[in-house]
């Protein structure tokens, strides 16, 4: 007699004549069942996930086809280092419109024109330089009770410009102008913007009245500090620039 499959089936015993004839009637499979256990097990899973989500235990999935950057400079190289004996008294801060227009003759500016409105931000410090103090520029009276000091006049340094603050600010350009910059972009252009505004800085802070400031804070605070060391008169004079 053959064994009755695990599929569900039922075996059943009729007779045909002296024979005897097993059926197997098979049962039908519980799907809708199955199936509801199916989707209870996901929406458990999607619960849980969104749970251990929400308390940030839940693993966070990288895209992978995210942008990554790679840093692969090299090691900074110190090249020298140098004794400063400078007193920054006083610095500028400055902003400028550089208003910058190419163009060429007898050619209209729908072909060729760049003409750009450029922002520049950038300080100007203010130095007396204590290593050029000659001999005798330090005169102190035979009681001790007074001193003379005759130093540089103040200098102005480089203007140093804010990269993050300086930006452009308008611009307009010919047909050619665009086409060329589709080709490939002159670095020139941005170099000229900087360099136009580092010399209209440095010309206001030669007009400003940064040295003055200088001068006043750098007599200040030698006055203060001699007089704590015991000089009862400080004068503190400076040389023509």
């Amino acid at each position: 007699m053959t064994n009755p499959s695990d599929a569900g089936e039922t075996e059943l015993l009729t007779r045909t004549g002296d024979e005897p004839m097993v059926v197997y009637v098979r049962e039908p499979k519980h799907w809708g069942r199955r199936l509801l256990v199916f989707v209870g097990v996901i929406g458990i899973l999607i619960a849980a996930a969104f749970g251990l989500k929400a308390v940030n235990l839940f693993p966070t999935l990288r895209n992978p086809f995210s942008t990554e950057t790679t840093d692969k400079s090299g090691p900074v190289l110190l090249e020298s280092i140098q004794d400063l004996s400078r007193y920054v008294a006083a610095e500028g801060n400055f902003q400028v419109i550089v208003d910058l227009q190419e163009n060429k003759r007898y050619v209209p500016d729908l072909l060729f024109n760049q003409h750009t409105l450029f922002i520049g931000v950038g300080s100007v410090d203010a130095y007396v330089d204590f290593a050029g103090i000659s001999d005798g520029a330090i005169v102190i009276s035979p009681d001790g009770s007074s001193v003379e000091i005759t130093l540089p006049a103040p200098v102005l340094e480089k203007p140093s410009l804010n990269t993050d603050e300086s930006r452009v600010y308008a611009e307009e350009r010919g047909l050619v102008n665009i086409l060329g910059d589709l080709v490939g972009n002159d670095p020139n252009k941005q170099q000229q913007l900087y360099q136009l505004a580092e010399s209209k800085i440095a010309e206001a802070a030669q007009q400003s009245e940064l040295a003055d400031r200088a001068e006043k804070n750098t007599r200040a605070m030698l006055e203060s500090m001699l007089h704590q060391l015991g000089y009862e008169r400080v004068t503190v004079t400076f040389t023509k620039p």
